[in-house]
C-alpha cells in the first residue's frame, strides 16, 4: 500500500469533488486511503443525505470530510492533537464547510461525556493500540447511536472483530494491504 507522503489528501466525490486537504506531518497519521473510501461510500450511498456523522480519531479529517462533501447534514470530527485540529479547521475554513465541527478532544473522554445522537460513525484509530473495542462499547452504551446506525471501522487487517457489542452486525468486511474496514450496523 503506498504512503501518503506529501501530507494530503484528495475528496473524491461529492460537492468538493477533487479538493485536497492539507494536514500535519504527524507520527502515526494515515488517512484512509483513496480506494478503501471510494469502497465505503459506495457502501453508504443512499446513506448518508441528510445524516447526523461523527468522525473519531478524525486524522485527516478525509472520513469526515468526504462524508459532507456528499451531503451528510452535519459532521463532528473528534481528533485529540492540537496541531491536526488545526489543520482541520484550516480546512474547514478553506472549505467554507460550516456543517462540520471540530472537537479537540481524546475520543474516550469525549465519548463519556455528553452524548448527541449520530445516524453515522467512522472509526479509524491508531493501530494496534487497543481502541476499536472500548470505543464500540461506549458508542454503544452512552446513547451515541441512533437506531440502525451504520458504523465504519478501520483497523489493522489482522484485528478480528470479536468484541463488537451484541446489537451489531458487520454487513461489509474487506482488506486492502495491511488494512481491514468493516461496515457494521446496530440493530435495535
Amino acid at each position: 500500500m503506498r504512503r501518503n507522503v506529501s501530507n494530503e489528501v484528495r475528496i473524491i466525490g461529492g460537492h468538493w469533488r477533487s479538493r485536497r486537504l492539507h494536514f500535519p506531518p504527524v507520527p502515526g497519521l494515515r488517512p484512509t486511503p483513496d480506494r478503501v473510501r471510494e469502497t465505503l461510500f459506495n457502501w453508504l450511498q443512499g446513506e448518508i443525505d441528510g445524516a447526523r456523522c461523527l468522525d473519531l480519531y478524525a486524522g485527516s479529517g478525509a472520513l469526515g470530510f468526504e462524508a459532507a462533501s456528499r451531503g451528510a447534514s452535519h459532521v463532528v470530527q473528534v481528533e485529540s492533537s492540537p496541531k491536526v485540529c488545526g489543520a482541520l479547521r484550516q480546512n474547514c475554513a478553506a472549505l467554507e464547510a460550516t456543517q462540520i465541527e471540530v472537537v479537540q478532544a481524546e475520543v474516550r473522554r469525549f465519548l463519556n461525556g455528553s452524548a448527541r445522537t449520530f445516524q453515522m460513525v467512522f472509526m479509524d484509530p491508531p493501530f494496534r493500540r487497543g481502541f476499536i473495542a472500548p470505543s464500540c462499547e461506549l458508542l454503544d452504551q452512552r446513547g451515541w447511536l441512533a437506531d440502525n446506525a451504520w458504523i465504519y471501522l478501520e483497523a489493522e487487517a489482522e484485528l478480528m472483530l470479536n468484541d463488537l457489542p451484541p446489537r451489531w452486525s458487520t454487513v461489509r468486511s474487506k482488506k486492502s494491504g495491511d488494512v481491514g474496514y468493516h461496515l457494521c450496523r446496530r440493530t435495535q
